[in-house]
């Protein structure tokens, strides 16, 4: 009886440590297991996400992240189409709220994390005596992006209409797919001023900051983010998700300029 004991006990130890094991090799393999994640995300957080990318990469390295940078409004019509992304980083709360809405963002697994600020920019050099957006009237050129796809477009437009100036430089706008076209514009003197977020303008050592649109003249500047629904990879895109929102990432926003919402 003892020995038919000892037997069983031996089983059942075998058993177990076999378990363990199988356990250790699926998480071995998980934690190997090599995942490309797609981000859309809007034109202005590119320096940002670049280092919140080496950052994450680093501590997650079976992870790589590519991005897909652009308008809002363009990227959040891809997403609409079911083009294959994981994450989206939008600057346009209700681009992101569209997607809410049709159902390919759980409200759950989205968050309004960053905030900016409109300004107008000038080439460094400029003589042109612009001090204040009521100036942008006795310019030959202005680039803003274009308002149904580019939030920073939209929000200058707002600006213009509540300063009541859009009739007067509406037809000396040169409009642009993203905020970085427009930034680019006005480093290379193609047009006298743009509109662009802070973030865009700290960035550059060729355009200088003119004026800040007061809050009140536009719609809030909110940076939403969020794990699309039919991601192929929802482990690793909530992971990232989760990591866009810890310390490091917001000091890492904090640095190019962005703003808490907390």
């Amino acid at each position: 009886m003892k020995r038919k004991y000892i037997f069983f006990s031996i089983i059942l130890l075998l058993l177990t440590l076999a378990g363990c094991s199988s356990n250790e090799q699926a998480k071995k393999t998980t934690s190997e297991k090599k995942v490309e994640l797609t981000v859309s995300a809007a034109a202005s957080l590119q320096d940002a996400l670049n280092d919140v990318k080496a950052d994450f990469e680093k501590k997650y390295p079976n992870v790589t992240i590519n991005y897909n940078f652009g308008a809002s409004g363009a990227l959040q019509q891809q997403i609409s189409q079911r083009a294959p992304v994981d994450l989206f980083f939008s600057a346009a709360k209700d681009k992101f709220d569209k997607l809410i809405q049709d159902g390919l963002i759980e409200k759950t697994k989205g968050k309004d994390l960053l905030g900016n600020d409109l300004v107008l920019v000038v080439p460094k050099d400029s003589t042109k005596g612009i001090k204040s957006f009521e100036d942008l009237t006795k310019i030959d050129k202005l680039s803003i992006g274009t308002p149904e796809v580019v939030p920073a477009g939209q929000y200058a437009k707002e600006t213009f209409d509540k300063l009541h100036i859009w009739n007067a430089v509406e037809r000396k706008v040169v409009y642009a797919k993203d905020v970085r076209q427009v930034l680019t514009y006005v480093e290379t003197n193609n047009v006298d001023a743009g509109i662009v977020y802070k973030t865009d303008a700290l960035i550059s050592k060729k355009v200088k900051i003119a004026a800040t649109a007061n809050e009140n003249t536009h719609a809030p500047i909110v940076y939403s983010v969020g794990v699309i629904k039919n991601s192929t990879h929802p482990t690793e895109a909530k992971l990232l998700y989760e990591y866009l929102q810890n310390k490091q990432s917001l000091k890492t926003f904090t640095k190019y300029g962005f703003k808490g919402l907390e």
